[in-house]
């Protein structure tokens, strides 16, 4: 697929398309040409395997999905997506299923995978876009370990670090037949909107550099498992970011084109990347990436715009959700076949510089009910009042999240009880209904009655 401009660079060409609004159109390019690949889907739409698709029209081909060897079935939603000049190998899968969740972990153990990369909440909008797949410890409630007997695996919870903006667990998967075992990092991005981007790069560059010191997408061990709730979307972003900036560092940054490595990606898996603001989102952070070295910047230092944006993203979750769209929406050809340059506006504009002191964070972004964990608190000693400050606001967070959790999870409940009310009082609306009429002469008059039998 040809540039739409003609100099190569990438930041001509972003100014270019935002300049012409034309990250709609460039968008819907992109879409067609996909749309014209001829892979087959033969495996995921066999009937056995429809209830193992979180999404009726996410589906992966079948020349690069997963394959698993043992189990019930070697079918699972995943797809290896290589990309041989960038040295990466990742696999993008959906958010596991309550019945998919022991193939999850199967998988992970199979390919030697040393991490998992979520980039969802397990409840976003008040619908479950992801099952709770690792154990959430005993400190909050939970349990610390899962068994998952039919695939002989158990999961065990040994370690969690809150931040403001993404949690690291450290999980120990085991072979129970073998009893061998492998620790697993599990990095989880907690405010990025489904659909939706990050407010700025900042943070999802930092959680990228987070992600590339572990070690967890080197050549010396498995591919990492990223998903978020389709595995296309956010995934997609993540993947198309770190491959662009490793080629632009290994080939220089006129020699890489960012479409035509999007649309080798959606060659191995459908519908990478969804919405223009994900297509110009990838831009900023690649940008973002070639000019700032983010090793040297703190993970978790407080970042103003990215908590003002998760706190607009949670406020809308409050709100009842309509009926949920198609999955496939991006993945469709619009009725009339284009979208015009007028349709898409960019809602974000380029971030501030990083070089600019970060601003005081106002107040702590909250938290899904899978990572309402207490970060751990330093060690304290006599006199140091801050230490001891620190600590008390912590504990009152950890308290405050807990508390939102069991809210939010009783407020549900309470509308699907509701839901169930009005669909009982509906049939019994439609129940049929016999009628008998029986008349009476009495004194000279005539009584008429009639009699309902249910």
């Amino acid at each position: 697929m040809e540039s739409q401009v003609e100099n190569n660079s990438i930041e001509v060409e972003f100014q270019e398309l935002d300049k012409n609004g034309a990250w709609g159109a460039v968008y819907q390019e992109i879409r067609s040409v996909s749309l014209k690949f001829d892979y087959t889907l033969i495996e995921a739409k066999k009937s056995k395997n429809k209830n193992l698709n979180r999404y009726r029209d996410v589906s992966p081909y079948d020349h690069t999905r997963i394959v698993l060897s043992k189990g019930s079935s070697d079918y699972i939603n995943a797809s290896l997506v290589k990309m041989e000049e960038a040295n990466r190998q990742y696999i993008l899968t959906q958010g596991p299923l309550p019945n998919t969740t022991s193939h999850f972990w199967l998988m992970v153990w199979e390919q030697n995978c040393k991490a998992v990369l979520m980039l969802n909440k397990i409840v976003e909008k008040n619908q479950v876009k992801c099952h709770q797949y690792w154990p959430v410890g005993s400190k909050n409630g939970g349990e610390d370990v899962m068994e998952f007997k039919d695939v002989n695996l158990k999961v065990e919870l040994i370690s969690e670090t809150d931040g403001p903006y993404f949690a690291t667990r450290v999980l120990r998967l085991t072979d129970v037949e073998s009893g061998s075992s492998r620790d697993i990092l599990h990095f989880h991005y907690m405010t990025w909107p489904d659909f939706g981007v990050p407010q700025s790069p900042t943070v999802f560059l930092r959680f990228l550099n987070k992600v590339r010191r572990s070690g967890a997408l080197e050549e010396d061990v498995g591919p990492p498992v990223v998903h978020c709730s389709a595995g296309i979307g956010r995934s997609g972003t993540f993947c198309l970011v770190d491959t662009c900036l490793i080629l632009i560092k290994k080939n220089g940054c006129d020699k890489v084109k960012v479409l035509d490595i999007l649309l080798d990606m959606r060659r191995q898996r459908m519908g990478l990347i969804q919405t223009p603001d994900q297509l110009r989102f990838s831009y900023m952070a690649i940008l973002e990436g070639m000019k700032t070295d983010w090793d040297s910047i703190n993970d978790n230092d407080p970042v103003e715009e990215e908590v003002n944006a998760n706190h607009v993203n949670n406020h809308e979750e409050e709100e009842p959700p309509p009926l949920p769209p198609p999955r496939g929406e991006s993945l469709k050809v619009a009725s009339s076949g284009t979208i015009s340059n007028n349709d898409y506006s960019p809602s974000h504009e380029l971030p501030p510089s990083p070089t600019a002191p970060l601003p005081p964070l106002p107040s702590e972004p909250p938290h899904s009910s899978s990572s309402s964990s207490e970060e751990p608190s330093p060690p304290s000693s006599p006199g140091n009042g801050t230490a001891n400050s620190s600590d008390g606001v912590r504990q009152r967070k950890h308290e405050d999240r807990l508390a939102s959790v069991k809210e939010k999870v009783q407020e549900m409940k309470r509308k699907q009880q509701q839901s169930e009310s009005w669909n009982n009082f509906k049939r019994s609306l439609l129940t049929p209904i016999n009628i008998s009429i029986g008349v009476i002469v009495v004194g000279g008059g005539i009584l008429i009655y009639y009699l309902n039998r249910v």
